[in-house]
């Protein structure tokens, strides 16, 4: 997939990554934190996956993640976030995550990382 990309003149990807692969405070991945849901582990072991064989291109990429989930029960924009370690605690907005997202693409400070976005 990497090489594809890179074929296509594709140098950077910036993509919607999980919370799941974002590493804690003490760098353990939120996926294998004691009480995080289980449930889609597979799904997250693919993520990883991709992680992997990007991390092993040549290709410029970024994940940028929620830190921990969105905010579904007040999801107004607030203009501002951070870049933190995961928490399942943690809540930001659709709208301030792609915003992050932008600001990434427009000018580039992350390179080879999985981000977890929080609100300020």
């Amino acid at each position: 997939m990497a090489n594809g990309l890179a074929k296509a003149g594709v140098s950077r990807l910036v993509w919607v990554g999980l919370a799941s692969l974002v590493a804690t405070e003490d760098g353990t991945p939120l996926m294998d934190t004691p009480g995080y849901p289980q449930e889609y582990r597979g799904f997250f072991l693919a993520h990883a996956a991709a992680v992997e064989v990007f991390a092993n291109s040549e290709l410029d990429w970024v994940s940028i993640a929620p830190a921990g989930d969105f905010e579904h029960e007040n999801p107004e924009r607030t203009g501002t976030y951070r870049v933190v370690p995961a928490s399942a605690d943690s809540r930001i907005s659709y709208a301030d995550l792609a915003l992050a997202l932008i600001d990434e693409i427009d000018e580039p400070r992350h390179h080879q990382a999985l981000l977890g976005i929080a609100p300020e």
